[in-house]
């Protein structure tokens, strides 16, 4: 019988464990710290060890599969490959198991947007989907009990790079811009062949979807799959673009645009070209494809409408964790705004900003650990800047420096870590102190 290891009992290792067992592995669970699902595993006679790794337990596995949060620097995986076992992603294992016909989307931004937004539309259109991966429900545990005719998978970098033989039939590639660059020797290169590898594995009869506007992908593709881009600045005779505030498609001579959108800002016109060309790919109905981009909920936490307080808006962007996404948040404002700005600096160069800070920003409101960065950058440049000790008192300050037709944007470019177990926590503890004004 074939021993398989899983490090990590988070929601992609417990699904990899369960996976596992329903195809006859012997399976052993091991974390460093707590394992929340104990009752999951003992209740499916998986064996688990937590708070440590037995490392001749570990190192006795024909596979191991790996948490995307555990970095392969470290010295058990180093010891795994010295040894020739393989470490996969639980993404890998998981495909194993299944005939669905998968799109895989990744990028620094957007992902979780257009992942939901195109499993609306082949929802919509009837198809029988699965929408998982770094979103919701891992893709390991949502085919234990059943496998699907298409699977929507939002990939992450660290997702990719436990991969081997995973391969998209369609994969789209949203942007590429600096983020997580701790884990790639702040190497930006390794991060960005990190983001390639999702088409890899391509052959000529699949797709990739990629955003011809970024040069870090339009400049670096190497792939055997046929290309389809999409552009706001470009038109193309096959692939997306954006014109006279209409989307266009344009694929196998089949024509299709579309005029309004459910979601604001330049940033989800390019997950809405994205979806798009995907579905039409995927051939699904022209009029479907329009509706469901008419009545699209956005996510929870990205450019959220959380309440409108006294003719003050608040808006919850606590997804928006890097210099890039909190651009495109700021580009989409069109009142004067306050702006609640951040946390766990991860290397930001805020000067990308300025512009938009000097058209869009009246005051801001700083939170977290690295505040002297945002005052250096934006000192000279709004009328007000103040710090606060909490989130409560974050809202409290934004709503005096608010007046009647303003909006209140948390937007943070940076990690929650310092305040908040992560970012939904701190768009919940947002909202909550703005529903108590």
């Amino acid at each position: 019988m074939k021993k398989l290891v899983v490090l990590g009992a988070g929601e992609s290792g417990i699904g990899a464990a369960l996976l596992a067992k329903k195809n006859k592995y012997d399976v052993f669970v091991s974390d460093n710290g707590i394992i929340t699902e104990k009752l999951v595993l003992s209740n499916n006679k998986i064996r688990w060890e937590e708070g440590g790794h037995t490392k001749n337990e570990i190192l006795s596995a024909t596979e191991v599969v790996k948490s995307p949060g555990i970095s392969d620097s470290i010295g058990l995986i180093q010891d795994l490959k010295s040894q020739g076992i393989p470490v996969l992603s639980e993404v890998e294992f998981a495909y194993r198991y299944t005939k669905a016909k998968i799109i895989a989307i990744t990028g620094t931004n957007g992902k979780t947007t257009t992942t939901l937004l195109l499993g609306h539309i082949l929802k919509k259109a009837g198809y029988d989907v699965l929408v998982a991966g770094n979103i919701g429900t891992g893709f390991a545990r949502s085919i234990v009990d059943r496998d699907y005719d298409f699977i929507v998978l939002e990939l992450s970098s660290f997702q990719l790079d436990g991969i081997k033989k995973f391969k998209a039939d369609i994969s789209i590639l949203l942007n590429i811009v600096p983020d997580h660059l701790y884990r790639y020797g702040n190497d930006f290169e390794k991060y960005i062949q990190s983001k390639f590898r999702i088409t890899e594995n391509q052959k000529s009869e699949d797709v990739l979807i990629y955003n011809y506007d970024d040069e870090n992908i339009r400049n670096k593709i190497e792939t055997q799959a046929k290309k389809l881009p999409f552009s706001l600045y470009k038109t193309f005779d096959e692939g997306a673009f954006y014109k006279d505030t209409q989307i266009n498609i344009n694929i196998n001579k089949n024509k299709m645009t579309i005029q309004e959108l459910a979601l604001q800002g330049k940033h989800n016109v390019y997950n809405s070209m994205a979806a798009a060309v995907a579905s039409r790919v995927l051939e699904v109905k022209d009029f479907i494809t329009r509706q469901s981009l008419l009545d699209f909920q956005n996510v929870e936490h990205r450019l959220e409408h959380v309440i409108n307080v006294h003719g003050i808006e608040f808006i919850n962007d606590s997804k928006a964790t890097n210099i890039n996404s909190v651009w495109y948040a700021l580009e989409s404002m069109h009142k004067n705004t306050v702006w609640i700005v951040g946390g766990v600096d991860k290397g930001n160069n805020y000067s990308e900003l300025l512009n938009l800070v000097k058209t869009k920003v009246k005051a801001i409101v700083c939170i977290g650990e690295n505040t002297k960065k945002i005052h250096d950058a934006f000192a000279d440049h709004v009328d007000k800047i103040v710090d606060a000790k909490s989130m409560n008192e974050a809202v409290g300050f934004s709503y005096q420096l608010a007046q009647k037709g303003d909006a209140v944007l948390l937007s943070p470019a940076c990690a929650s870590f310092d305040m908040f177990s992560n970012f939904e926590h701190r768009g919940l503890e947002f909202k909550k102190s703005v529903r108590s004004l």
